[in-house]
C-alpha cells in the first residue's frame, strides 16, 4: 500500500503534542499527512479527549521544556498496557526527542513502533505501512530538512486562527538549548509561499493568524535581507479579510525599529509582544551566548510601548542557571519590576544533555533554585495582578474560543482573548440560552447550531465588545452583559465557518463539498507553491 492510498479498512489516529507552538503547528502537519493517507481522526469526547482507543497513536515530543522525557515516557507506560490488549494499534514517537533519543526511544520502550524526526514528517504514513507489514519498529532520522513542513498537508485544529511558519531552524547558539542541533540552521520561506499560505487560511475562514520561527524576526537572513520581517508584517497587512496578526517568538538581539514601525503602522497586527528575556543579569546573559543585555532589552521595550502604548508584553525567563549568584538573580528581579510584563514563563534551570550549559561548573543547587523560582513567581504574579487591574473599567474586543474556562458552564461565561492577547471570561446576557459544557461542540442541542441562533449568542470566532469589570492575574472577567453594560457581538466569516463545520458534525447539514469546492473548515489542506491570486 503506498502513503496515499487508505488503509483496507479505516484506522483512527490520535496526536499528542508536547511543548511549544511550532510543535502544536507539526502535529497539524502529522495530522494532515495521516488523513492524507486514509486514516480518520479519532471521536472526540465532550472533554476534548479521544472517545475510543485509536488505532495510531502519535506522541510528538519536545526536548526542551523541563522532563520532556519523563512525560514522554509516562505516556508510553501509558498506552503499553492499552496495546497489548488492542491487536494491530500502533504507536509512534516524533519531534525533538525522537531527534535527539532516536533508537534509544524503542530500545527503552520497545512496544513502540515507529521513530521520526523533525526533518521528516513526512514519512509518517510510510513508516507506519513499512512496521506493519515488516512487523518491526521502524527508526528513521533525517539528518537535514527533507521537505519544508508548510507544504504538506495540514489538518487545522482551529477554524478561526491558524499558525503559519515563515521559518524552521535557528541560527544561534545559545548554552541552554538545544533546538538549533535537533532541528538544523535556519531555513526561511519565500515571502509569496507565506502570503499565499495567509490569503488560503483567510478563505477557509480564518480572521487571526500567527507567524511562527524559531526566532521569527530574524526572517530573511537566508535570502539576505534585513528587513524582511518588517516588509512581511506589513505585506500580511494587506491580505483581505485578515484582522488579527500576531508571531512569536522574536529575539532581542534582532528586534529592530523597522519592526516596531511596521506594527504600529499595520492595523491588523495585534498589540502584543512575546519576547524572551531569559536573564537580567548581563554576566548571565553572556554565559547563556544571549547577543543583548539588559538594558537594551528595556529600550526595545520602552520603543515599543512608545510606538503602541497598549502593548501587553510577555516573556520567558530561567532561574538558577550555572554560576547565577545572589546579585545576577536580583539583577533579574530588578528588570521583571522594570518591564512590567503582563505574564512570564518562568523555568527552573535544568541540565539538557548536548547542550554546552549541561557541563558548565557551579551548577546552582536545587533548592536554591526552587526557593528563588518561588520569589520570581510571586514578583511576576503582584505585577501580573497590577497590570490587569489597570484594564477595570476598559472595553475590549473579544475572539472567542473554542475552548472555555473551568468555571465558564456555571458562571454563564464564554471565554475568548482580547487584542493584547489577554484571556478574558465573560458573561452573557441573563435571558440567553448558554451552550452547555457538558457537550461536545458538535451536538444539536447545541443553541449555537440552531438553524436561527439568537445573534446575541457569540460562537468561536465571533468577536464581542464588552467592559472588564474585575482582574485576576492570569485573566480578565468582563460581566459588563448582566448590569445593561456594554456588550456587543459582531458575527464574522470564521463563527460561520465554525458553525458550518460543527453542523455538518452533528449530522444537520450534509457534507456536500466536491472535488472543485473549496476544502471545508477544518479539513486537510495541501499548499505545494502557492503564489497569490491576482486581486
Amino acid at each position: 500500500m503506498s502513503a496515499t492510498t487508505a488503509p483496507e479498512s479505516l484506522r483512527t489516529y490520535v496526536v499528542r503534542t508536547l511543548g511549544c507552538q511550532m510543535n502544536v503547528h507539526d502535529s497539524e502537519h502529522m495530522a494532515g499527512m495521516l488523513e492524507a493517507a486514509g486514516y480518520v481522526r479519532a471521536p472526540l469526547g465532550a472533554d476534548g479527549a479521544p472517545a475510543a482507543v485509536a488505532d495510531v497513536v502519535v506522541i510528538n515530543t519536545c526536548a526542551v521544556r523541563e522532563n520532556a522525557a519523563g512525560k514522554l515516557y509516562g505516556n508510553l507506560g501509558q498506552l503499553a498496557s492499552i496495546k497489548r490488549e488492542w491487536p494491530g494499534m500502533q504507536i509512534a514517537v516524533g519531534g525533538c526527542l525522537a531527534q535527539k533519543d532516536r533508537a534509544g526511544i524503542v530500545e527503552r520502550a520497545p512496544w513502540v513502533d515507529v521513530v521520526f524526526g523533525t526533518h521528516n514528517l513526512d514519512a509518517l504514513p510510510v513508516l507506519l505501512e513499512r512496521a506493519r507489514h515488516n512487523e518491526r519498529a521502524e527508526v528513521e532520522i533525517a539528518e537535514s530538512l527533507q521537505v519544508f513542513p508548510s507544504t504538506l498537508p495540514t489538518r487545522r485544529e482551529s477554524v478561526f486562527a491558524g499558525w503559519v511558519s515563515i521559518s524552521v531552524g535557528c541560527n544561534n547558539t545559545c548554552t541552554f538549548c538545544i533546538v538549533p542541533h535537533l532541528r538544523g540552521k535556519e531555513r526561511d520561506r519565500r515571502p509569496g509561499e507565506i502570503l499565499a499560505e495567509v490569503q488560503a487560511l483567510v478563505d477557509q475562514g480564518a480572521i487571526e493568524v500567527t507567524l511562527l520561527g524559531q526566532n521569527v524576526n530574524s526572517y530573511g537572513v537566508e535570502f539576505g535581507d534585513r528587513g524582511a520581517f518588517a516588509k512581511l508584517l506589513r505585506a500580511c497587512g494587506t491580505v483581505p479579510g485578515l484582522e488579527r496578526l500576531r508571531f512569536t517568538s522574536p529575539h532581542p538581539a534582532a528586534f529592530t525599529d523597522d519592526v516596531i514601525a511596521a506594527m504600529a503602522q499595520t492595523p491588523v497586527v495585534m498589540p502584543q509582544l512575546h519576547m524572551p528575556l531569559q536573564s537580567g543579569s548581563d554576566r548571565v546573559l553572556r554565559a547563556m551566548r544571549r547577543s543583548y543585555r539588559a538594558e537594551k532589552f528595556l529600550g526595545i521595550l520602552d520603543r515599543v510601548r512608545l510606538a503602541m502604548p497598549a502593548a501587553a508584553i510577555t516573556t520567558d525567563i530561567i532561574v538558577g542557571f550555572p554560576g547565577e549568584t545572589e546579585d545576577d538573580f536580583a539583577q533579574t528581579l530588578r528588570v521583571v519590576e522594570s518591564a512590567r510584563f503582563v505574564s512570564a514563563y518562568t523555568f527552573q534551570y535544568s541540565p539538557r544533555p548536548g547542550t554546552p550549559a549541561a557541563t558548565l561548573p557551579d551548577q546552582v543547587p536545587k533548592e536554591v533554585v526552587q526557593e528563588r523560582y518561588v520569589r520570581l513567581a510571586a514578583l511576576q504574579e503582584r505585577i501580573s495582578l497590577e497590570e490587569n487591574r489597570a484594564q477595570v473599567g476598559r472595553t475590549v474586543e473579544v475572539l472567542i474560543a473554542e475552548e472555555s474556562g473551568r468555571k465558564d458552564g456555571a458562571s454563564h461565561r464564554v471565554s475568548g482573548r482580547a487584542a493584547d492577547n489577554r484571556l478574558v471570561h465573560l458573561a452573557l446576557p441573563p435571558d440567553l440560552l448558554a451552550p452547555r459544557g457538558d457537550l461536545p461542540a458538535a451536538d444539536a442541542a447545541d443553541p449555537r447550531l440552531a438553524d436561527v441562533p439568537d445573534p446575541r449568542l457569540p460562537r468561536p470566532g465571533d468577536l464581542v465588545t464588552v467592559a472588564v469589570t474585575h482582574a485576576a492575574p492570569h485573566h480578565l472577567v468582563a460581566d459588563s452583559a448582566t448590569t445593561g453594560g456594554a456588550y456587543a457581538v459582531r458575527r464574522t466569516r470564521a463563527g460561520d465557518a465554525w458553525a458550518t463545520r460543527e453542523r455538518t458534525r452533528a449530522g444537520l447539514t450534509p457534507d456536500e463539498h466536491t472535488h472543485a469546492a473549496p476544502p471545508a473548515a477544518g479539513a486537510p489542506i495541501a499548499l505545494g507553491l502557492p503564489t497569490l491570486r491576482p486581486r
